[in-house]
C-alpha cells in the first residue's frame, strides 16, 4: 500500500477512502496521498489513474474538437501535464470524470498511460460538479486581457531583446494584444464587433516588445478613434428607435474598407482610417430594421 500523506492532521483516513485507494491500485493506477481538502475537511485521494479506465460521465457535454486540439498543442508545448483532472470512482475498473473530459482527451491523444485526477470517494458529487462545470475555451474579452497582462510581463522581463513573434504561440493571435489595450481603456468595448477586421490586418511586430508597447498603443488609438464615431452612429440610429441589437456590426458591415474578394489589403493604418472616413459618411437615417434583422439571421452561425 502507498504511504500516505494526510492533511492537515494526522487523523485516519476513514475505511472508504482507503478501500478506494486499495481499489486504485489493483485497476494499475498509483494512489499517491490522501488529504483532507481545505474547505470542509472532506477527504480525497490524489491519484494516478490509468486513462484507459477514465472516460467522461455519461450525461455531460459533448467534447469540443477545437478545444481538445489547442489543448494538445499547449501540453506539448510545455512538455508537462499541470492541471489535474476531477474523477469518481463508477465501480472497479472504471472512472468518471465530471470536470476535465477535454484534459482527458487530449492527454489520451497524445499517448498517455496515466493521468493525474483528484478522485473524491463520494460518486454523487459528480452532479454538483457538472452543474458547476465552467471549463471551457476563453471569449474574445478574456484572452484579450490575459494576452495584454501577459505582454506586459514579459516585456518588464525581457523586452529589450524578446519580440511578440517570440512568443507567438503564448498570444496567440496579433489582433488580442491590441483588443486587450482596448478593453484594458473600454472594459464596454465591442470587441466581438471589431474582431473580424483586426483579424486580417493585425499582425506580429518584430521589433522588440518595448519598441512594440507604443506601436500597439497607437494601434488602439486608431482603432479606439473608429469607435468613438461607431458609437455617435449607433445612437442616433437608436434614437429613431431602432434598438436591434445587431446595430452595431450592421454599420461595421456596410463601412468596412476590406472586401471579402480582395487578394491584397491594406495596411492597419489605411484601414482603420478609411473606417473612420467611412463612419462620418454613413447615413444612420436610411437604416430600416428589416435590414438589420435580415443581415442578422444571415450572420448567425449554423448550428
Amino acid at each position: 500500500m502507498a504511504r500516505w500523506a494526510v492533511f492537515p492532521d494526522n487523523a485516519t483516513p476513514p475505511p472508504e477512502v482507503l478501500a478506494l485507494a486499495e481499489q486504485v491500485q489493483r485497476d494499475g493506477g498509483h494512489a499517491l496521498a490522501c488529504y483532507r481538502e481545505p474547505l470542509k475537511d472532506a477527504w480525497q485521494l490524489f491519484a494516478l489513474l490509468p486513462l484507459d479506465k477514465v472516460e467522461a460521465t455519461p450525461y455531460q457535454r459533448d467534447l469540443s474538437k477545437p478545444h481538445v486540439k489547442r489543448l494538445q498543442e499547449v501540453i506539448k508545448k510545455l512538455g508537462r501535464f499541470v492541471d489535474p483532472i476531477v474523477a469518481v470512482s463508477a465501480g472497479a475498473g472504471k472512472y468518471w470524470t465530471p470536470n476535465g473530459n477535454h484534459r482527458r482527451e487530449a492527454l489520451s491523444k497524445l499517448k498517455a498511460d496515466l493521468i493525474p485526477a483528484i478522485l473524491i470517494p463520494e460518486a454523487d458529487v459528480a452532479f454538483q460538479i457538472l452543474a458547476l462545470n465552467t471549463e471551457k475555451a476563453h471569449n474574445v474579452r478574456e484572452k484579450s486581457l490575459e494576452v495584454i497582462r501577459m505582454y506586459r510581463g514579459l516585456m518588464e522581463e525581457d523586452g529589450a531583446r524578446a519580440t511578440e513573434e517570440d512568443y507567438a504561440f503564448q498570444f496567440e493571435a496579433p489582433y488580442f494584444i491590441t483588443l486587450g489595450l482596448l478593453y484594458d481603456a473600454r472594459p464596454r468595448f465591442a470587441g466581438g464587433a471589431f474582431s473580424p477586421l483586426l483579424r486580417r490586418v493585425d499582425k506580429f511586430l518584430k521589433q522588440s516588445l518595448g519598441k512594440g508597447y507604443p506601436e500597439r498603443q497607437r494601434r488602439a488609438a486608431l482603432v479606439q478613434a473608429a469607435d468613438d464615431v461607431l458609437t455617435d452612429v449607433v445612437q442616433k440610429i437608436k434614437r429613431r428607435g431602432i434598438n436591434h441589437p445587431y446595430v452595431k456590426n450592421y454599420v461595421l458591415a456596410r463601412t468596412t474598407p476590406l472586401s471579402r474578394a480582395r487578394k491584397s489589403l491594406p495596411s492597419f493604418d489605411q484601414t482603420f482610417e478609411r473606417l473612420r472616413e467611412n463612419l462620418e459618411k454613413f447615413d444612420p437615417a436610411k437604416v430600416r430594421l428589416d435590414e438589420i434583422a435580415r443581415s442578422a439571421v444571415f450572420a448567425a452561425p449554423s448550428a
